[in-house]
């Protein structure tokens, strides 16, 4: 039977800093593009993603677009909070008739937090970064400024960071 902790040892997964969850970046570009303020970057990077009940995926915000990946375990919500006020919840998973998304695009600069659905063991994702994702790019997400910001969505927020 695959467990978590069977993936976690095959995939040699290890904790992704800040964020929570366990990762392994599988590819990394050696192309590079400039960003607008001469910033090198990647074209692209990839990473196999790992969420369990007590290891989710923290509220934060990147500054490139990033395509996640549904490719085995549990459904997983994803709450998306945008720069203009509006939030959305989207499933990932493998049930398409249940409008769950095997794939989905989380645009540049969108505060991002996912966990398992209740009752759920673990989920295997995959994420690709254009372009590629590098840790200074990486915002964490406060508890407090996002509550301000998006009172509407205070459970979740709640539940998707630290303090």
């Amino acid at each position: 039977m695959l467990t978590a902790e069977k993936i976690i040892r095959l995939l040699k997964l290890k904790p992704l800093p800040q964020e929570g969850g366990l990762y392994r970046e599988t590819y990394r570009s050696a192309l590079n593009v400039s960003s607008g303020a001469g910033i090198k970057r990647s074209v692209g990077t990839s990473i196999y993603y790992l969420i369990t009940p007590d290891r989710f995926s923290s509220l934060h915000r990147v500054s490139s677009d990033e395509i996640f990946h549904f490719y085995l375990g549990d459904p997983v919500e994803m709450l998306l909070l945008y720069p203009n006020g509006r939030s959305r919840k989207v499933i990932l998973g493998p049930d398409v008739e249940k409008s769950q998304h095997p794939q989905f695009l989380v645009p540049k600069n969108v505060w991002q937090g996912s966990r398992l659905i209740k009752g759920g063991k673990f989920a295997l994702l995959g994420t690709t970064v254009y372009p590629g994702f590098d840790f200074t790019d990486y915002r964490q997400g406060c508890r407090k400024e996002l509550l301000k910001r998006y009172p509407k969505c205070k459970q979740s927020i709640i539940a998707l960071t630290a303090k």
